[in-house]
């Protein structure tokens, strides 16, 4: 069915057609409208059977998470920022004991300073923590992932977060096309748990494991992220034929065949760049765009495979590691090991901010004639550092590095930054 509604609310519907059993969440900004649209379908009683539980923290929630699924329920939770880092002890868990738990992930910068928009610092954070991590691109791509997510899940015995950039995503109002009930009844079969905590047939899950056995066992969840990257096209296959929709697998290629230069990035500011990309190549430049739908596990080969043979690779991430630079531009370098392939990372979109196309043909145009630094901040304002650096620089009660920026920015005062370097 056709329908014009919010991101959120497209997932909530989403989520409710994979018939959980339990639902456990905490509210944070920008997910909370999933779990508010879940609980009112529970609470209607149009989601049954299925058990909603208000806990006290995003902690709480995925402990609830983890003693349901462990019980044999299917079980759903949704977080972002601060909430994720909140539950990160049992995020490791969940992941370490196998339990196939679907989460949401709004994606949302991290603080301090606090700030409610999107980044993707958050789920970046959590790269190594032994949960499968997919990227939607748009509403109708989020809507479709989460049902491929419980089937990932539950066949792999995998826990797996669907990233969706938070508020561009979760509060914009699209046309998506919803399935009906039998369609996904008919494309996710009934749970049926690798693992289950029975009274009647007691057993310990999450015993202390000592040096003899840990490395194994951590190794073996290597093995299985490993594995999901054959089950992950295959799923996104058969959710294709069944729904007549493109939608998940590892990568996605936007003109690259011919491409001279490929953008390489994650989530909704794929659709920008592919824009982007067309105006560019109306002027004759042969440019493309590579979205990788998948981040965990790292699609190793699809991604080198869709950059052999072009001559340079910009990295557009929405995160960064604080000290060395681009964080799915080193997973992408690892993937060109004896690809001579000129490479640069921008960061963008920081905290929110807005990624436009005039500035994205900026930095391109300068990236296609090898004219770009090899880390390059997005529109990032010179100024306004260079007057931190010199504050700080000139007196040791300086002052809070956020609260200063904001009185320059409200004071309209512009240094020159003649001779300054811009690392």
């Amino acid at each position: 069915m056709i329908k014009q509604t919010e991101g959120s609310q497209a997932v909530a519907e989403a989520v409710a057609l994979c018939r959980p059993e339990v639902i456990c969440a905490y509210p944070i900004s920008p997910q909370t409208h999933i779990v508010e649209g879940l609980g009112a379908l529970v609470k209607a009683g149009d989601l049954a059977p299925c058990e909603f539980l208000n806990v006290e923290s995003e902690f709480a929630a995925m402990s609830v998470a983890i003693g349901s699924s462990a019980a044999g329920a299917r079980t759903y939770t949704a977080t972002a920022s601060q909430g994720l880092l909140f539950m990160v002890e049992a995020v490791y868990n969940a992941s370490g004991l196998g339990l196939p738990i679907v989460m949401t992930v709004a994606n949302r910068a991290i603080g301090a300073p606090i700030n409610i928009w999107n980044d993707h610092s958050d789920s970046m954070s959590q790269r190594d923590c032994g949960w499968i991590q997919l990227f939607a691109e748009s509403n109708q791509e989020a809507l479709d992932l989460h049902i491929q997510a419980f089937k990932l899940a539950e066949e792999m015995s995998m826990p797996v977060m669907v990233c969706m950039d938070g508020f561009i995503l979760t509060h914009a109002y699209e046309q998506v096309d919803m399935p009906d009930q039998a369609q996904v009844d008919a494309f996710l079969p009934p749970y049926e748990p690798r693992q289950v905590l029975d009274p009647a047939e007691p057993v310990s899950i999450g015993a202390m494991v000592g040096p003899e056995a840990f490395m194994e066992v951590r190794y073996l969840a290597h093995a299985k992220q490993t594995m999901a990257l054959d089950r992950i096209p295959e799923i996104a296959a058969e959710f294709k034929e069944a729904f007549g929709r493109d939608a998940g697998g590892l990568v996605r290629g936007y003109r690259i065949e011919d491409a001279e230069t490929i953008v390489v990035a994650l989530g909704s500011v794929v659709g920008t760049l592919e824009e982007t990309i067309d105006t560019m190549r109306a002027e004759g430049v042969k440019i493309g765009v590579l979205s990788i739908r998948c981040f965990r596990p790292f699609p190793m080969a699809a991604v080198r495979a869709a950059l052999a043979r072009t001559a340079r690779v910009v990295v557009l991430e929405k995160s960064f590691a604080v000290g060395l630079g681009g964080i799915v531009s080193t997973d992408v370098r690892l993937a060109m090991v004896r690809i001579h392939v000129r490479g640069y990372t921008v960061v963008a979109g920081l905290g929110g901010r807005p990624i436009t196309q005039d500035s994205l043909l900026r930095v391109l145009r300068l990236a296609v004639a090898d004219e770009l630094k090899n880390l390059t901040f997005l529109d990032l304002d010179w100024d306004i550092v260079n007057r931190h650096l010199a504050r700080e620089a000139a007196t040791r009660r300086s002052g809070p590095i956020a609260e200063n920026l904001l009185r320059d920015i409200g004071s309209g005062a512009r240094p020159t930054t003649a001779g300054k370097a811009q690392p």
